[in-house]
């Protein structure tokens, strides 16, 4: 999936960082002895690299959608069976297309006479999504297809879904012409499986209070680094993921987010939240990703952490994310930083 701040292509840093902290500590236990908590998990990305290295996990994101895709990274495994699942996805692909609550106001010709003909999805596609996730919400209500199988599904459609999306990588407009990808057929992509046989969690909670009921060895905090509001920039895959039929409102399609937003988007804020979190945290390692032009300064990020424990960093270059190359006086790279703290 096409996300803001996604680790994906820092993977290799994340690791490196991490093993040589645990190294450098003497830490001697393997990672099937540890507990790693990535509790603002995103797309699950990082919490599902450090399952295959053996952890055991504990996941987190306040937001559904997030909450789906990493439920089926981490709580998925060998509780599936790999031939039934791409038979339960051939038979959605050969759905026909429905006229449901995504073709209804996130299609140009599902809005046609409504005051925002809005044009997220081809009226194919907007069609087929509604299918694949009706059908889904029934096999699962009839006892067709069980809860893991259901959010390897689920998980499938938002990551397919995602990839046909007429926008310029974030649901906070849509463009006013169907781009090249956005024309093709939406075609239903497996999840990938990952295997492992440790103890997983995943929750679906508000950090600030998760964060006074787990415990664990690694903790790894990749929040916000700006203003920008995941709920409202993701808030079309909430609603495909939910499809709860949520009253909408304005050019976008809103959907109601004040229970999602995020304090780490208030700048006056982000300082108060961040160290509640190294505060309460009951874990040993304590990393946090962020980088040189968040909202917290890089001097208040070490302060903090200073206060509980022994303090170091690791930097590396890194891509911005695409869509921010179009902002006038914005440099191609940012740097990286793995913020760590061995508390006391």
């Amino acid at each position: 999936m096409n996300y803001i701040g996604s680790k994906y292509s820092l993977i290799d840093f994340l690791k490196q960082s991490i093993d040589k902290t645990l190294t450098a500590c003497g830490e001697k236990r393997q990672p099937s002895e540890m507990v790693f908590a990535d509790l603002l998990s995103g797309t699950g990305v990082v919490c599902g690299a450090f399952k295959e290295q053996g952890y055991n996990v504990v996941a987190n994101d306040l937001q559904y959608y997030s909450y789906v895709v990493t439920k089926h990274i981490v709580e998925n495994g060998d509780n599936l069976n790999e031939e039934r699942c791409e038979n339960l996805i051939d038979r959605l692909n050969q759905l026909d297309g429905k006229e449901g609550f995504i073709y209804k106001n996130y299609s140009y010709e599902g809005t046609e006479g409504q005051e925002f003909r809005r044009m997220y999805f081809s009226e194919h596609n907007a069609k087929k999504c509604d299918a694949v996730r009706m059908t889904i919400e029934k096999w699962l209500v009839d006892g067709e297809i069980n809860e893991n199988e259901y959010f390897f599904l689920l998980a499938s459609l938002i990551n397919s879904i995602d990839k046909y999306a007429n926008t310029a990588s974030v649901y906070g407009a849509y463009l006013k012409k169907l781009k090249k990808s956005a024309r093709k057929e939406m075609q239903l992509s497996p999840m990938p499986i990952t295997k492992g046989n440790g103890n997983y969690r995943v929750f679906n909670r508000d950090i600030s209070q998760l964060i006074r009921e787990v415990d664990g060895d690694i903790l790894y905090l990749d929040p916000p680094y700006n203003e920008r509001q995941y709920c409202t920039n993701y808030h079309l895959l909430e609603t495909i993921a939910r499809y709860d039929d949520p009253v909408i409102k304005g050019k976008t399609g809103l959907r109601e987010y004040s229970e999602q937003k995020s304090l780490f988007c208030v700048k006056n804020k982000v300082a108060e939240v961040f160290e509640d979190l190294i505060k309460n945290a009951k874990f040993r390692y304590i990393f946090l990703s962020y980088n040189n032009e968040g909202l917290m300064p890089f001097d208040t990020i070490e302060k903090i952490m200073k206060k509980y424990g022994k303090y170091k960093v690791y930097m590396q270059t890194h891509r911005r994310f695409k869509a921010d190359n179009a902002r006038d006086n914005q440099a191609d790279t940012t740097v990286e930083y793995l913020h760590c703290l061995i508390k006391k």
